[in-house]
């Protein structure tokens, strides 16, 4: 006879799609993804702006921005107050303090809108990510002797991830387009420099 869990225990660790990707579903409530869903909704976004292309998704970033038009990096507005819990859990889930998490990015992903291809910017060190809204298709790929290695990786809505090692460095990665809308909180450490 089947063993019955209690419904309120989180669903168990999910192996790694790559190393260096950690990922937990069911991270916060949904009464907490509609709070943080309106404090993305009111802080401001502006379309994401690359050159001469202007990108589907809307953006802000919190402490540390970096500008895509002249590729200046450097400090920006404070992270709000309205996100400092979710930042606190954020570090927790990955190891982190609180104050290590100096970068936030904001993100609306409207119908049609996802990511190209990229590896966040050298800056960064860790990276992690709260998905909020419509569920999401994060792609891998990884350059070999006769192609890409590839994988994908499923992001539920509520649900967070963290990039660090392998999967920061050796994979870049992409959002296939939405179909409804999806919004995320990025959270990233910037690197430590080496002595």
């Amino acid at each position: 006879m089947a063993m019955m869990l209690p419904l309120d225990l989180p669903p168990p660790p999910r192996e790694p799609v790559l190393p260096g990707l950690t990922q937990e579903e069911g991270f916060i409530t949904a009464e907490e993804e509609r709070t943080l869903i309106h404090g993305i909704d009111g802080a401001g976004l502006t379309p994401f702006l690359f050159q001469q292309w202007t990108g589907k998704r809307l953006t802000k970033s919190f402490g540390w921005s970096y500008d895509f038009q002249t590729g200046k990096f450097g400090p920006c507005e404070p992270i709000p107050d309205w996100a400092m819990t979710a930042r606190t859990r954020a570090a927790r889930f990955a190891g982190l303090t609180p104050d290590e998490l100096e970068q936030m990015l904001l993100i609306r992903y409207d119908p049609g809108a996802g990511i190209g291809w990229h590896r966040d910017r050298a800056a960064f060190e860790h990276v992690i990510g709260i998905s909020l809204g419509e569920p999401a298709t994060m792609r891998f790929r990884r350059r070999t002797g006769t192609g890409f290695s590839r994988a994908n990786a499923m992001l539920a809505p509520r649900s967070i991830y963290h990039m660090s090692g392998q999967a920061r460095y050796d994979w870049e990665h992409s959002i296939a387009p939405m179909e409804a809308l999806r919004w995320s909180i990025t959270f990233r450490s910037l690197r430590k420099p080496i002595l």
